[in-house]
């Protein structure tokens, strides 16, 4: 794998976990109705985004030179 590809696989990987990251504690929707505050947040995407950008990152250091 030449250089290039792999310093675009590690920037992209490290674009993707940091989305990832983002999501994962940023909340979805919020509602205020007086003192009552509601808050869903769904975090399966976000699961799988980290996960995604875990592999991408990994992939771009331990891959051998050809």
């Amino acid at each position: 794998m030449s250089k290039t590809y792999r310093s675009m696989l590690l920037i992209a990987g490290i674009v993707i976990l940091a989305y990832g990251v983002y999501t994962l504690f940023q909340p979805e929707t919020q509602v205020s109705v007086g003192s009552l505050d509601l808050v869903k947040q769904d975090n399966t995407g976000s699961y799988i985004t980290i996960a995604m950008g875990i592999i991408a990152i990994g992939l771009s250091l331990f891959m051998n030179k050809k």
